[in-house]
Order: C-alpha cells, then structure tokens, then sequence
C-alpha cells in the first residue's frame, strides 16, 4: 500500500512515464505514429458546428455569403451580425409576433414571418425588411417617419412599446396589401382586425393601434374601394 508521503513521487513517476510514451494502458504511443496526426488533422478541419451560407437583402443593403450557424435564429442574426436590434424578441416560442420582420416577394407581395423560430438560412436569397428600414431620411439627414409610425405616435398607440416593431411590421403588409386588393368600406374593420390578430400587446393598447391604422388606410389612395 503506497501511503500519504509517497502519493506525490507515485503521481510524479505516472506523469513521467506518460510522458515517454507510454498511454495509461500500457501502450506505446510511438506505435502509432500516423494514428495521433491524422486524428489531429480530421478535428481540425471540423467546424465545431454546421454551417450554412446566407445571402439577404435586408432594408436595400446587400449582406453575404457569409457561413452562419444552423441553429442560429435570424433575431440573433439581426442583433448580433448585422446591428439591427429594432426587432424584438418577445416570447421566443412564436406567439406574440414581436420579432416579425417582411419579407417582399417578386411578384410584388409581401408578408410577415417571425425571426424569434426561423432560423437565418431560411432568409437565404430574400428580400427583408425590418422596423429600421420604414423611415427615410433626406441629402440633410432629415428624418421622416413612414406614415404609419407617424399615425402610431399621434395615436399614442404603444405603452410600454415592445409589441411596436411588430404591429409596424403587420400593418405595412396590411396597407400594401390594401393598396393591391382594396376593400368596401364597410368591410375595413374586418380586415383591420384580421391584419392585425396575431399581434399580441402585453399593455393591451389594441384600440389605439387600430385607431392608427384605419387613420392611415382612411388616408392612402386606393385601400378602399368606394372612396370618394
């Protein structure tokens, strides 16, 4: 039995006999050679996750290709990649459509989709546009709201303005989809709320939101039909 006093030399003697070559079983190292460098070679040409390339239009810039993660989710990609941090991640399960961004399509429509569960690599080849890219500025530097976040502000539509991002997002779609299938009047309410229904407002300012985009859609030419 080795004691307590010589526990230090036995440890010592261990390392060194490893250290000559010999593995904890006994083994020769050297009997191997090629073994050791062609597992060394294989790790590192291994990325330590997959990768998938990612070219996206995002608010008329073009970004890529560049290698992004697989799993990565395009908030993230967002946020951390590319520095636009308007869009928000809310419940991050899908649900309250915070982080919505656009994406437009060829043939002139757009639509929604949700960034907090799609992954970056779906965004490959698209045309994005996010809650920074509504607002213009000119040769000054001046700054102009899009309409509908103007309306937003006049209608102190927001409390806490989390949701806000997201119910830009939504009602942009809403409006040009107006302005290419404009609705009666008498149906606009409907098609408000519809627009509108999978935004969730934790403050619950939904009527002050709606107040804003029917003022908006009331003033855009061609969003209903028997305007006068």
């Amino acid at each position: 039995m080795t004691d307590a006093s010589s526990a230090p030399q036995a440890a010592s003697d261990a390392t060194a006999t490893i250290g000559a070559g010999q593995d904890m079983n006994g083994a020769s190292a050297a009997s191997a050679p090629g073994a050791a460098s062609a597992t060394t070679a294989s790790q590192s040409s291994k990325a330590p996750w997959e990768t998938l390339p990612v070219s996206v239009k995002v608010n008329g810039a073009s970004h890529g290709p560049m290698d992004v993660p697989a799993g990565l989710m395009m908030i993230d990609f967002l946020h951390e990649t590319l520095g636009l941090t308007g869009s928000r991640l809310g419940c991050g399960q899908g649900i309250c459509h915070a982080c919505v961004v656009i994406v437009d399509h060829a043939d002139g429509s757009s639509e929604t989709v949700r960034t907090c569960i799609t992954g970056a690599n779906y965004f490959d080849g698209k045309t994005v546009r996010t809650v920074e890219g509504h607002a213009t500025r000119d040769a000054d530097g001046k700054l102009t709201l899009a309409p509908i976040q103007q309306a937003f502000l006049d209608h102190f539509s927001f409390q806490c303005g989390y949701c806000t991002p997201g119910f830009v997002n939504a009602a942009t779609v809403l409006i040009e989809r107006l302005k290419r299938n404009p609705v009666a009047r008498a149906d606009l309410e409907a098609a408000i709320t519809e627009g509108l229904n999978d935004q969730i407002c934790r403050c619950t300012g939904y009527v002050r939101y709606y107040e804003a985009v029917r003022d908006v859609v009331l003033k855009t030419p061609g969003c209903i039909k028997d305007a006068k």
